[in-house]
C-alpha cells in the first residue's frame, strides 16, 4: 500500500483518521500500532513477522543493557542487537548481489555455479533497519532512556507514516512523543499536517509520475536508440522526478505524522539550489546525512583525524557505504564513489572555485554533476549508464520535440521552476513561515482551497492513469 494509492486515500486514511481522533488518548498508540501492522501486512505480509521479531529481541536486548552496569555487558548487548540487525540487512538485501558476483567469479575459473533461490526482500527494510540502530546506540551513548514498555518501541519502528521510506526519524528525535504528544495534537498541527500531506500528494502524483513515465520510456528504448538531446531531456526531467517524488513522500509522512501529534525531521530543503556537492548532501535525504554523519562517520574519527588523507578516505568510504545502502548494484556502489569523490574534490579546491565564479554558475555546475551521478542510478547496469553518459555527450541526432506532449513539457517546466526557484532570495525564508503555526484565518482559508483544489487535481490523475510507481521501494 502506498500513500498515494485510491486505498490508501479513499480508505485506509480516512477510517485510521477518524477512529483515531474519536477513541480516548489512552488508547491512541494501540490503534496507531494496529494500523501500522495492517499497512506493512497489506503489501508485505509474511515479512511483518520479521519485523515483530526483531522488535521484540531488541526491545529486551536494550533493556538488559540499559540496566547492565558492567561496560563489557553493554558492549555486548550492544553488538548483539546492531549485529542481529545488519545481519538481517545484509541476508535479505544484499544476499543476491553477493552470490551473483561470486558465482560469475568462479565461472571465470571455469567452477559449476552456485545453486541459489533469490530472496525478496523486505519493503522498507532499510529504513526500518537503521531506526532500530539508532534506538540502541542511543541508549548505549545515555543520548535518551529506553522506552519502558514494548509495544511503544514496537510504535516507534514500524509507525506507518515513516515506515516503508522515512524520513528516517533518530530514536531521541521523538522518543518525547511516543509517550506523551497531547500538546501537540492540536487543531492548527492537524491543518497543517493534512495541507502539507496533500502538497507533497500533488508533487508525486502531478509532477513525478507524468516526468516518470516519459523517463521510463527514453530508458526503455536504450541508449543507442535515442539522440543526444533526448538522452538529455531523458536525466534531466528523471531529476526531477525523483526529488518530487522521494520528498513528496517526505511530505506526505511528514504532514500524516503532524496530524498524530508527531514531529518528524525535514528530508529535503530545495537541493538544487546547491553550490556544490558538499552543500547538495546538506539539502538532499537530510535525514540520511545526518545518520551517515552521527553513526559512521564520527565513528570513524570524523574530521578529528591525524591526516587529510584519512579525513578524505573517511568521506569517500561512508558515501561508498551510501551507495551501497541505496541499492545492491554496482553502479549504486560508483553512484556513491562518484558524489563521495566530488565530497573530497570540494574539501581539495571545488568550494574555493565555486565562491568565486558566483551563486548562478555554481548552482549550474552542482547541478550537472548531479545529473551525471542520476544516470548511475537510474540505470539498470554499468553498462547502459556508460552507453547513456556517452550519448550524452556525442552531440548526435536532432532535437525530438516531436516524441513529448503538451503535458510533458508544462509539467517539466514546472518541476524545473519549483526545483530552482530557492535560489531566489528571500524565498527559502517565505517556505520555512509556512510551516508555522498558529495560521491565521485568512491563510486557513488560503491553504484549504489550494489543498482541496490540488486533492480534486490528484484524485482525477489517479483515476484515469495506472501509472504510480515509487522509486524508493527499491531500498
Amino acid at each position: 500500500m502506498v500513500f498515494s494509492s485510491s486505498l490508501f486515500l479513499i480508505w485506509f486514511l480516512p477510517v485510521f483518521l477518524i477512529t483515531y481522533f474519536l477513541v480516548p488518548y489512552k488508547y491512541r498508540n494501540a490503534l496507531a500500532l494496529v494500523a501500522s501492522v495492517i499497512f506493512y501486512s497489506w503489501g508485505a505480509p509474511k515479512f511483518i513477522f520479521v519485523i515483530l521479531g526483531t522488535t521484540f529481541l531488541d526491545f529486551h536486548l536494550v533493556k538488559w543493557m540499559s540496566g547492565s552496569k558492567s561496560k563489557l555487558q553493554r558492549r555486548l548487548l550492544l553488538t548483539l542487537s546492531v549485529s542481529v540487525n545488519l545481519g538481517l540487512l545484509f541476508y535479505f538485501k544484499y544476499s543476491n548481489f553477493f552470490v551473483e558476483n561470486l558465482d560469475a567469479m568462479l565461472k571465470v575459473f571455469g567452477i559449476n555455479g552456485l545453486h541459489w533461490s533469490k530472496l525478496i526482500m523486505p519493503i522498507g527494510i532499510s529504513f526500518y533497519t537503521f531506526e532500530t540502530v539508532t534506538y540502541v546506540v542511543d541508549v548505549y551513548r545515555r543520548v535518551q532512556a529506553p522506552l519502558t514498555r514494548f509495544w511503544d518501541y514496537q510504535l516507534y519502528i514500524i509507525l506507518f507514516p515513516k515506515l516503508i521510506a522515512g524520513p528516517i526519524v533518530r530514536y531521541h528525535e521523538i522518543a518525547d512523543q511516543i509517550v506523551d504528544r497531547r500538546a501537540f495534537e492540536t487543531a492548527d498541527n492537524r491543518f497543517l499536517g493534512m495541507f502539507r500531506f496533500i502538497i507533497g500528494l500533488a508533487k508525486k502524483v502531478l509532477i513525478a509520475n507524468v516526468l516518470g513515465a516519459e523517463v521510463d520510456r527514453i530508458f526503455a528504448l536504450g541508449p543507442m536508440n535515442i539522440t543526444t538531446p533526448t538522452a538529455w531531456i531523458g536525466i534531466i526531467a528523471y531529476s526531477f522526478q525523483i526529488y518530487y517524488d522521494f520528498s513528496g513522500y517526505s511530505d506526505m509522512a511528514i504532514g500524516i505524522a503532524k496530524m498524530l501529534g508527531f514531529t518528524f525531521p525535514e528530508n529535503f530543503n530545495n537541493p538544487y539550489t546547491s553550490r556544490n556537492i558538499t552543500e547538495f548532501w546538506r539539502r538532499w535525504h537530510m535525514t540520511l546525512g545526518r545518520w551517515m554523519k552521527d553513526y559512521l562517520y564520527i565513528p570513524l574519527g570524523g574530521s578529528r583525524v591525524k591526516t587529510k588523507t584519512r579525513l578524505f578516505f573517511n568521506l569517500w568510504l561512508v558515501f561508498l557505504i551510501s551507495g551501497l545502502w541505496h541499492g545492491a548494484a554496482w553502479n549504486f556502489i560508483i553512484w556513491g564513489g562518484f558524489h563521495g569523490l566530488f565530497l573530497v574534490l570540494d574539501r581539495l579546491f571545488l568550494i574555493k572555485f565555486t565562491e568565486k565564479i558566483g551563486k548562478v554558475p555554481s548552482v549550474i555546475l552542482t547541478y550537472f554533476i548531479t545529473l551525471i551521478g542520476w544516470v548511475l542510478f537510474r540505470a539498470t547496469d554499468l553498462t547502459q549508464a556508460w552507453l547513456y553518459i556517452s550519448k550524452m555527450f556525442a552531440f548526435e541526432g536532432g532535437f525530438p520535440a516531436w516524441r513529448f506532449d503538451t503535458q510533458f513539457w508544462v509539467i517539466l517546466l514546472v518541476g524545473a521552476f519549483f526545483g530552482f526557484f530557492g535560489v531566489i532570495k528571500g524565498i527559502e525564508n517565505w517556505q520555512d513561515s509556512q510551516l508555522k503555526v498558529p495560521y491565521s484565518t485568512r491563510k486557513t482559508l488560503a491553504g484549504g482551497i489550494i489543498a482541496l483544489v490540488l486533492l480534486v487535481y490528484c484524485m482525477a490523475s489517479l483515476t484515469t492513469s495506472g501509472f504510480n510507481p515509487f522509486i524508493y521501494f527499491r531500498f
